[in-house]
This record gives structure tokens, sequence and C-alpha cells, in this order.
């Protein structure tokens, strides 16, 4: 099968950053599902995972872990799926990645596809779809108000994979005020356009900001980039006793500044669940359905902002490029080898 890899981790100009490879199409036993990948979408978790995770000597990794595709036969012990069933998944970073024409992965892990949206749409969503559920609803259980904390919740990277789709989330399933933040005028559209009540610039500071509203304190801060960055004014403009989420990985956090609003602070990983195979591994593909419900409802959208075709190395090069910039809104989707 066609995959596309690398074998030396490092920076993504290099023109072997990621190769076009073929590898045995791999055999599903126990509770995987072999699924034939129709569409891949690309996270910061995959140029963080080849920038910095070398592959054992002489081998190669492939990575990918958001993926569209069909079910083509199951393992012995997998009874949720059947050959031809259309899904959606984000998997395990602890197996091979999805960048491949055939892909194993762990039925309780697996929902099923929004009938709604095309393989490129819906391929923007599982990731970041589970990372935001999880924060909002497992990490900073934002259906327990915090008294006297105002019922809002500051999103930081409101554009964002993430952000875009936490803040319709937000809005579909809770009665927060959702406020979000952007530092360009085409970002900051783009998260007014998803349903952020308010959008405030980061490069400023977000505790003035905020307090322009006249919103009071908001209960709830979820930082999905550049945390360092913004904690003292976090710490500044979160309610006593608030609760404050973040998915980054910063060099180093210092939270002493919340000790005196006794702030809780949690720290998300949608891999968590299959990384120690966990009692309740099966809630995301639960939770998968769930959304994909929303989507179809039309109380969730895809938030797929370019699509490059085919699935090969060049355009996933070019892919690892835009979300290293920093610079990305929404999803970047590859569709088809």
């Amino acid at each position: 099968m066609k995959a596309i890899a690398y074998r030396q981790a490092g920076f993504i100009d290099r023109p072997d950053a990621l190769i076009d490879i073929d590898l045995p199409t791999p055999v599903p036993t126990g509770r995987d599902l072999l699924v034939e990948v129709a569409a891949v979408s690309v996270n910061p978790v995959d140029t963080k995972v080849r920038a910095g995770s070398a592959p054992a000597s002489g081998d190669v990794k492939v990575l990918g872990w958001d993926v569209v595709g069909r079910v083509v036969s199951t393992g012995s012990k997998a009874n949720g799926f059947r050959p031809g069933d259309e899904v959606w998944y984000a998997g395990s970073i602890a197996r091979p990645g999805a960048n491949s024409q055939f892909h194993l992965v762990d039925e309780r892990l697996v929902g099923r596809k929004p009938k709604s949206l095309t393989n490129a749409e819906a391929a923007a969503l599982p990731l970041t779809a589970i990372t935001a559920w999880e924060m909002l609803f497992d990490r900073l259980d934002v259906r327990r108000s915090v008294p006297g904390a105002a019922n809002a919740i500051l999103i930081i990277g409101g554009a964002g994979g993430v952000g875009s789709i936490a803040i319709q989330l937000a809005r579909a399933l809770t009665d927060l005020t959702v406020v979000a933040t952007a530092s360009r005028p085409e970002t900051a559209a783009w998260a007014r356009d998803l349903g952020a009540h308010h959008v405030i610039d980061h490069s400023r500071p977000l505790a003035d900001e905020v307090a322009a509203f006249g919103l009071g304190a908001p209960a709830f801060v979820f930082s999905t980039t550049h945390t360092h960055r913004h904690l003292g004014e976090i710490a500044k403009l979160i309610a006593p006793q608030g609760r404050f989420g973040l998915i980054d990985d910063p060099e180093s956090l210092d939270i002493t500044g919340f000790k005196r609003k006794a702030v809780s602070v949690h720290w998300e990983l949608m891999f968590t669940r299959s990384l120690f195979e966990t009692p309740d591994m099966e809630e995301q593909g639960k939770l998968l359905n769930e959304v994909a419900r929303l989507v179809d409802a039309g109380q969730l959208r895809t938030t797929v902002t370019e699509v490059l075709r085919p699935i090969n190395a060049d355009n996933l090069r070019r892919a690892h490029a835009i979300i290293e910039s920093g610079r990305a809104r929404g999803k970047i989707v590859l569709e088809g080898f």
C-alpha cells in the first residue's frame, strides 16, 4: 500500500522530511478494524512528532491521526462495525498513523461518519472535536457553574482547529457567553462566524480586553496555544475558583499566580484514553457518534478551510509548513491516494 513517512526527525524544509513509500497492507486482529483511508487532516501533533521523534534505527514512521474511511475487514473480536461502514476517528498516537491507503484502529475509538458531510469535510473534525469535547465537558466541566463567576468562557486561539470546534460546541450545548481570541481580521471574522459572542485580539492584554465587555470575571478559560505568553493575564482575568485548561506544550508552566484564586488547572490530551487503554476508552467512539448527530442536525459545521489532493508527500509537506507557520485557520485536509 502507498504511505507517507519519514526516516529522520527534523525540519519540514528538507526534501526528505516526508517521503512517499510502499508498505505491506496490515491485517486486523482482535478488536481492530482495517480501514481504507479516504481523507486525512493535519494537526499540530503531526508536526511536533515529525520534528522531534525519530523512528527506530532503520525504520520509518507514519503520521496522521484524523481519518475518514471505509471499513474493509475486521478482527475476530470486533463486533461494532461491518465491511462497507463509513467511519471517522482520530486513533492512537501509540500506533502507526493513517497517512496510508489502509489503517488499523481499535473499534472503541471509532464513530460513524456524518451522513451530511463529504469525506474531506468530515476529516477536519475527529481529533479536534474529541479534544474540545473532553476539555469542555470532562476536564473543565463547564455545565457546573462557578459561584459568583460570569457564565462565560474565554477560548484563546479561537480560529485554530480546536478553537473552531470548541466555539461551536460551547454555543450548541451550553448557555455560556463565548469570548474568543484572534489577531487578524480574517481569523476574527472566522471566529465570529462560528458563533463567538465576542472576539478580542490576543496580541493585546487579555484582562483589559475581557473587562471591556462588562461581563465580569469568566468562570472558564481554555488556552489552545501560546499559553506561556498569556498566563499572567489569565490569572488576572479568571474568576476566583475558576477552571483553566490548556492543550499546548509550554517548556515550563508557573501556575503560582493561580493560588490566590484557587484556580484549578486541567491539561487535556485526547490520546490519553488510547495510550493507557482506560476502562472508558469507548467513550471516544460514543462522543464521535454524538458529534456526527449534531453535524447532521445542522448544529455543528465542518472547520475545513483547504483541501489538498492527492494524499502524497508533496502535499503533506505543504500542509505541515502551513501548520508550523502559526497562521492556519480552521483545518487542512488531504483527500484521495
